[in-house]
């Protein structure tokens, strides 16, 4: 497995450069729909959004979606290449003193497994929301941030993985959830949009409602995505606790609440 192109310090070089490459461009195109062109959208006459619309609309979500897809897959090739499959002792607290230090199946599948049960909860979640109260909304928020650091300690507790390879699930759990949002709610319902604008029929509230929540969702959800992407890397992140965790995603959320503010603020010429 060693020998293997994925496997040696080239192909994980190769594989970290097309992540970043591709993250960069489906974070980049989130931050545009979210701080720019909503807002500038909403400042189009109907008559212009039927010219702007359809021409605009699918150049930028071709972007997005196969940036996230590409982000999405170079990433899990990172978590075989870093994790699973060479005797990096990356992966658990506790890598054995003798023999190598390659992770069973039975020790990395269920992390991983919960990657994508992950996503099933937060999207059934926030279906049975709909249309609920603003306070319903932001206790979903709370829940599902509840069940990140409880990803997080169950890795760290229950499955043995290292304060680094637990970190990096949540991440994935994240960017997972991101690339399944996309892929599977925003682009169907994007597309919706687009062909009813071009049509100058009526959009779908409900298309509406959705495409903007989840790609709102994606937006609070990418900057603690990038914190940690960047701590692997250092030591101190990964003495973590769940109280820690939670610290990091409040003050990125906050954060995010203010770059929303600023950008609602933004105006044309």
């Amino acid at each position: 497995m060693e020998h293997l192109i994925f496997a040696d310090g080239h192909g994980q070089l190769s594989f970290r450069w097309a992540h970043l490459l591709a993250g960069v461009v489906w974070i980049g195109m989130l931050y545009f729909f979210n701080w720019v062109g909503g807002p500038f959208q909403a400042s189009l006459d109907k008559e212009t959004r039927q010219r702007v619309v359809p021409e605009l609309m699918p150049r930028a979500l071709y972007w997005f979606r196969w940036g996230a897809a590409w982000t999405w897959f170079t990433g899990v090739c990172l978590l075989f290449t870093m994790y699973y499959v060479r005797d990096t002792g990356l992966f658990l607290a506790s890598p054995p003193l003798e023999g190598p230090a390659r992770p069973e199946p039975s020790q990395w599948g269920p992390p991983f497994a919960l990657l994508f049960a992950g996503f099933l909860v937060y999207d059934q979640l926030f279906k049975w929301l709909g249309s609920r109260s603003a306070v319903l909304h932001h206790l979903c928020v709370l829940v599902f941030g509840a069940l990140a650091v409880g990803f997080h300690q169950l890795c760290l507790t229950r499955l043995g993985l290292s304060g680094r390879a637990a970190l990096i699930h949540v991440g994935a759990l994240f960017g997972t959830v991101m690339a399944a949002n996309v892929w599977m709610r925003i682009w169907p319902a994007q597309q919706r949009i687009v062909l009813a604008v071009r049509d100058g029929r009526e959009v779908d509230p409900a298309d509406s409602a959705l495409a903007g929540m989840r790609s709102r969702h994606n937006t609070y959800m990418s900057v603690p995505l990038l914190f940690l992407m960047v701590s692997v890397d250092q030591a101190g992140a990964h003495q973590l606790d769940a109280q820690g965790l939670a610290l990091v995603l409040v003050v990125a959320w906050v954060v995010t609440f203010a770059l929303y503010r600023r950008a609602a603020g933004v105006g044309g010429a």
